[in-house]
């Protein structure tokens, strides 16, 4: 059964502005170790981070939150399944609402291209 959907879309230079900006600080505060390493990596990097905060957002949508209850962003993670798709793993107070909500999993999909990052995430009871 779903027990909820979400969608995204982030236009990739106003994640560019921000993290120029604000540099580690920003990173720090929106994105886990991991996901930094593996967007970081990239020769466009701001495409792979736009993609990642799309999926937080999608997330929260999904959850029916939004930046609500204390959550931060961090405790939405997204990283490689071994099949290379994104793979969503909810940490602290997103993990617990997860868990109240009764969802067991969590099918994410990202896109991006030079101007705009997408993300659609269904949550399954």
């Amino acid at each position: 059964m779903i027990a909820g959907i979400g969608v995204d879309l982030v236009k990739i230079s106003r994640i560019q502005a921000v993290a120029e900006r604000w540099g580690d600080a920003f990173l720090n505060r929106i994105f886990t170790p991991t996901e930094q390493k593996y967007s970081l990596r990239h020769r466009f990097p701001h495409r792979h981070l736009a993609a990642r905060f799309a999926v937080k957002e999608a997330v929260l949508k999904a959850l029916g939150i939004g930046v609500r209850f204390g959550v931060k962003w961090n405790e939405i993670e997204t990283v490689n399944h071994p099949n290379g798709g994104p793979q969503v793993v909810m940490h602290g107070k997103v993990r617990k609402l997860a868990d109240e909500k009764g969802v067991l999993d969590v099918y994410a999909t990202i896109t991006h291209d030079d101007d705009y990052a997408i993300a659609q995430v269904v949550l399954q009871r």
